[in-house]
């Protein structure tokens, strides 16, 4: 049964471009630079970046962190911000010219999921009710409609801030996948370009992640192709299949061709890693997905739930079968992962807007108003203590909130920046100017009932990569236990050997640091963590290890490090026997 949905033309007026390209650019750009990588995954997948723009053909087809492979993901997630750090290395360092890529894959992303709307969208099956002397909206312009309302919602969601803006390989799955949503819904009226769309971003899942993603999305095309009759195409498996399998084998191939003996050992690794990951009971990470997946998705999820219910006699169409087909594989996925772990989230995201965006036309006035004034009442109260917490490190008032702010990050020098400063009260008068629009002119276009959710994330994020940028940097770096350690380093160290170190703390040494790590030698040099006191490295007879420095960073209590350097014993004389005359 179809919702009843009335609706006039001016209901259906769509954002101005210039306003929709603004919202984007701004939300992708603040939280890109002016800042160091960030413990943990940012760090870890910048350090590969790196070690590639600066290595050899090795390096880019057999991601290493200098000299540690890592195994987890595929190369193509790090090539385009590997390539950026070479593009741009004369003007720009290299941990902000890694996210340049960072940004353009998410505004490819958001093209991708606005495309798949608007072009479900503009189907008959979803059109509004069509008075006896016309009124209602065309085609055309309810798509768009649905396309701006899909990427406010997107946009709106909360953990998409801090995900989307990191140097990981799980931006570009992002993209892939909204690039495999897009070539489904492209397939239906022009099947052999959308197949085309659709076996090249099942490639560019594999290169960026592993097998056990990719089987699932095929196994969700596979249902989906079953359930709804009309996205049955033979050609996403005449054309889009083979377009999948020589992009997924393009690098494998390469990597045999050129080094046989460590392509074997990395892609049967990449294999094991990439089904071990998924192998795990799914009791607490059940629990953790029930505790953190509504957070990290809201308002998504709710709105995507409704509009399942409410087209309830549709539910084989397009619009509601194709998303499904993506959500349903990632949700599972998601519980039965082997860690506790909100990489996956992210994924499902492009499929949980557009899906969210048809329960747009069908929501009640209450339940609009009801979204409307739990944004304005979260996010104003929020951004007030972004403000208040700013002032208090700059002024000591309130001084509750500074105390608090020096207890947290105790040796934090709080400094004015003026770009920051005038950023921050730009986009709060521009919530202050929506809210206003919103609450005074009471419009009934489609998106009204998303824009102060999106506009209240842009604006926490917004404030947060401005205001509060300088301590969060000083919380989530190590920067500064970088350049400590560096200054304690022999000048003539060969190596050093890495105890207990995370892929993120390698990647940051080594960066800030200009240290040399080696994972299979014996080193003069170790670097060890301690979360608690494992004694001092064993002696041998001829050397001894002797602590040279020692410390943490400010923020964090529960690390420690500790610097040995070998010093050799010295070689005991060798005694002559004397021999002496008996005397008669």
């Amino acid at each position: 049964m179809k919702p009843a949905i009335r609706l006039t033309a001016s209901a259906t007026s769509a954002l101005p471009r210039w306003l929709l390209l603004t919202i984007c650019i701004v939300f992708a750009a603040f939280g890109l630079f002016g800042r160091d990588p960030w413990k943990n995954e940012d760090a870890a997948g910048f350090g590969v970046m790196w070690t590639m723009a600066g290595g050899t053909s090795h390096d880019w087809l057999l991601p290493n962190l200098v000299g540690k492979y890592v195994t987890e993901n595929g190369p193509l997630g790090y090539w385009l911000g590997a390539a950026c750090i070479r593009l741009f290395a004369p003007w720009v360092d290299a941990s902000n010219a890694s996210r340049i890529a960072t940004g353009v894959l998410f505004c490819l992303a958001c093209a991708f999921i606005w495309y798949s709307a608007y072009l479900l969208g503009r189907r008959p099956e979803v059109q509004p009710f069509k008075y006896a002397f016309g009124g209602e909206p065309e085609p055309r312009d309810y798509g768009r409609t649905l396309g701006d309302g899909a990427l406010l919602v997107l946009l709106a969601c909360f953990g998409l801030a801090e995900r989307g803006h990191e140097t990981t390989p799980q931006l570009m799955q992002f993209v892939g996948i909204a690039m495999l949503l897009y070539g489904v819904v492209r397939a239906i009226d022009k099947p052999v370009q959308g197949a085309l769309w659709w076996g090249l971003a099942l490639g560019v899942v594999m290169l960026s992640s592993g097998p056990v993603l990719v089987g699932a999305l095929l196994v969700g095309t596979l249902a989906m192709l079953a359930i709804a009759p009309e996205t049955r195409s033979r050609w996403l498996l005449v054309a889009g299949l083979p377009v999948a399998l020589v992009v997924s084998a393009s690098w494998p191939l390469l990597a045999l061709h050129l080094y046989p003996d460590d392509a074997v050992w990395f892609l049967n690794q990449w294999a094991h890693t990439n089904v071990n990951a998924f192998a795990g009971p799914p009791g607490f990470v059940l629990r953790y997905a029930a505790k953190n997946l509504p957070l990290f998705t809201w308002p998504a999820w709710p709105l995507a739930i409704w509009a399942f219910v409410s087209w309830a006699g549709l539910r084989r169409k397009p619009h509601i079968a194709i998303p499904l087909s993506v959500i349903v594989p990632l949700l599972i996925l998601v519980v039965v992962q082997s860690h506790e772990s909100n990489r996956l989230f992210m994924l499902v995201l492009p499929a949980l807007a557009v899906l969210a965006t048809f329960a747009l036309p069908t929501l009640k006035r209450g339940a609009i108003n009801a979204i409307d004034w739990f944004a304005v009442l979260t996010f104003t109260i929020l951004s007030t203590f972004v403000w208040l917490v700013w002032l208090a490190g700059m002024t000591g008032f309130p001084a509750p909130l500074a105390r608090n702010l020096a207890r947290l990050a105790p040796g934090f020098v709080p400094q004015f920046k003026i770009l920051s400063f005038v950023c921050a009260v730009a986009v709060t008068v521009c919530w202050m100017v929506l809210v206003r629009w919103r609450v005074a002119r009471h419009p009934k276009v489609l998106w009204r009932s998303v824009v102060l959710s999106s506009g209240g994330t842009t604006l926490m994020w917004v404030l947060l990569m401005t205001l509060w940028l300088p301590v969060v940097n000083y919380s989530r770096t190590y920067k500064d236990v970088a350049e400590q350690i560096a200054a304690h380093l022999p000048a003539d160290y060969q190596c050093i050997s890495p105890v207990r170190l995370g892929d993120a703390q390698i990647a940051t040494f080594a960066y800030f640091g200009k240290m040399h790590f080696a994972f299979n030698e014996d080193c003069d040099v170790i670097l060890r963590q301690d979360t608690q006191d494992y004694g001092e490295p064993s002696s041998m007879p001829d050397y001894v290890w002797k602590l040279v420095w020692e410390g943490r960073r400010a923020a964090d209590r529960d690390e420690r490090f500790r610097l040995y350097v070998r010093i050799d014993r010295p070689t005991p004389p060798i005694k002559k026997h004397v021999w002496r005359k008996r005397p008669d």
